[in-house]
């Protein structure tokens, strides 16, 4: 119903309450109803899960309309992206939040930074969900409070086509909740490990859950070495553990992302059971290194299986983990991926040491073959050194076409030295269109960042020591952050009402009415900022 239409609706239960409810304005409970239009994590979920559906549609249709995110690692980052989005684009639509793992694992464990191998608390990720949407819902009750404000207004004046186009206005409100995509890591533990947690990061708000395939108990970030991958069926048991979470909560359109770090994962913990030859535990043994040997020659202790009608030992080494064959990986990440998708998964992440889209078409063309509509979340990691790959892939590709490198080195292309250069213009330019590239060509339906408000928090701090403590003193504050907040709009110059006192104020009005103490008086400095 509209807003109008809501109004007419509470004010008939007030008059319902034989007048012992009449200090109850109608129109302030529908403003509170509307700034709080989600009333559980599992309304955001059902709501966010809807979205995302309707995005992966739309980019089946075309690839042009891929999806994005930013990883963020606290409520109110994620808050000033989605406000940032929507003063510059005017919508959310095909924008979104990424969950990093190894973010909560560096910035929001009580054991303090901590690598990217599970060793962080569980129950942080489901926190950080809850904290982030919390956020996102106070940054609609600000500014539809402001709206309502600009309402009040319209109406003291007597402008009725203004008041007509804040009431038009409000009714097609677009929230700054959006999907999340949420890294649940290797599942933390067994298969119901994964049901339980998966349900907490669902009931706080979480559509769509980002699970791997690696050994939980020896897990790593998919940009280190030492990654261990688990047979086909301990992996598909974890989906399922998820989407059994999904369809017990109601939310029956939960998204499932299923990573393989096999590309860079040369180990597995265990041999796969295999029950026919060329099943799938059969189809993961055969990746393993290993030697032909005769009865006589094998030792106490050996692992031995067969392939082709012989005898063979896989290779083990002293950690007791067994070794894939060179060279397999990309083979593992197409096993891995037409699996997943066969087995209740949405969405696939192949984790790759490199951003390239040819190398990562040669993979998706390949899953295509069997499933048509297969689609990537890809991670544009910072773990990258973007600048040097792509000029390297330039020279490369001009090197090929019999161009003249000789006034490059390929190994220092990451030198300044060549920034001004026809080659690194050619790069960025590569880079820019990277992601509508991937789209295209590699299956790319949405592009993530996994880290990079990590980044930009150490990057505007160390600027902001370095004027503040150096010769600039005061001036390295105003002139970098506070003058450029003000001249870029930047919402959070005026940090009070980010930070909620103008909806408290509101509030104490519709509690107290003339007698409320408000904070927004002439006294609050916040109005030099108006």
């Amino acid at each position: 119903m509209s807003y109008q239409d809501d109004i007419q609706q509470v004010e008939k239960l007030i008059r319902s309450k034989n007048g012992t409810w009449d200090g109850i304005s109608a129109e302030s409970v529908v403003r509170m109803q509307v700034q709080n239009r989600f009333r559980s994590g599992l309304d955001i979920a059902r709501y966010t899960a809807a979205i995302m559906r309707k995005d992966m549609a739309a980019y089946d249709a075309d690839p042009a309309n891929y999806t994005q995110s930013l990883g963020c690692w606290h409520g109110f980052i994620g808050q000033q992206k989605l406000i940032s989005i929507k003063k510059h684009f005017g919508t959310t639509d095909r924008k979104y939040l990424y969950l990093s793992g190894w973010m909560v694992a560096a910035l929001r464990s009580d054991f303090g930074p901590l690598p990217d191998q599970s060793m962080h608390e569980k129950t942080s990720v489901p926190a950080l969900i809850e904290e982030l949407y919390t956020f996102l819902k106070q940054a609609d009750a600000r500014e539809l409070g402001m709206m309502f404000r600009d309402l009040d207004a319209a109406r003291a004046a007597g402008d009725k086509a203004k008041e007509a186009s804040i009431l038009k206005a409000i009714d097609g409100y677009q929230t700054h909740v959006v999907p999340i995509i949420a890294d649940i890591d290797a599942g933390f533990g067994n298969a119901e490990a994964t049901y339980l947690l998966a349900k907490k990061m669902i009931e706080a708000g979480a559509c769509a859950l980002q699970i791997e395939n690696q050994v939980s108990d020896e897990k790593q970030c998919g940009h280190q070495d030492g990654k261990v991958t688990v047979p086909h069926e301990d992996f598909l048991a974890k989906v399922r553990a998820c989407r059994y979470a999904f369809m017990e909560l109601g939310v029956e359109d939960g998204i499932i992302v299923t990573r393989t770090d096999s590309l860079g994962a040369g180990l597995t913990k265990q041999i796969a059971v295999s029950h026919t030859p060329g099943d799938i535990g059969d189809q993961y043994n055969s990746f393993l290194d290993c030697e032909e040997v005769t009865p006589a020659e094998c030792k106490a202790g050996d692992v031995l299986i067969t392939r082709d009608g012989k005898l063979m030992r896989p290779k083990r080494l002293p950690s007791n983990l067994f070794q894939f064959r060179e060279g397999t990986g990309a083979d593992r990440c197409v096993l891995d991926s037409i699996t997943s998708l066969q087995n209740g998964a949405d969405l696939l992440w192949i984790e790759t040491e490199k951003p390239h889209v040819e190398q990562i078409a040669s993979m998706m063309d390949r899953i295509r073959e069997v499933i048509p509509n297969a689609k990537l979340v890809y991670n544009n990691s910072p773990s990258f050194n973007w600048t040097l790959n792509f000029r390297q892939q330039i020279f490369d590709a001009w090197k090929k076409e019999g161009k003249d490198v000789s006034a490059y080195d390929r190994e220092k292309l990451m030198s300044v030295d060549y920034d001004g250069t026809a080659l690194a213009y050619e790069a960025d330019e590569k880079i820019r269109t990277f992601q509508a590239d991937g789209a295209r060509r590699a299956g790319i339906f949405h592009h993530l960042i996994t880290l990079p408000t990590y980044h930009t928090a150490a990057l505007s701090t160390d600027n902001l020591a370095k004027e503040y403590f150096g010769e600039a003193g005061m001036l390295g504050y105003v002139l970098n952050v506070q003058r450029q907040e003000i001249r870029q709009g930047i919402a959070c110059v005026k940090h009070q009402n980010m930070s909620g006192s103008d909806i408290g104020d509101d509030h104490k009005e519709y509690f107290a009415g003339e007698a409320a103490l408000k904070a927004s008086g002439d006294a609050n400095t916040m109005h030099q900022f108006a």
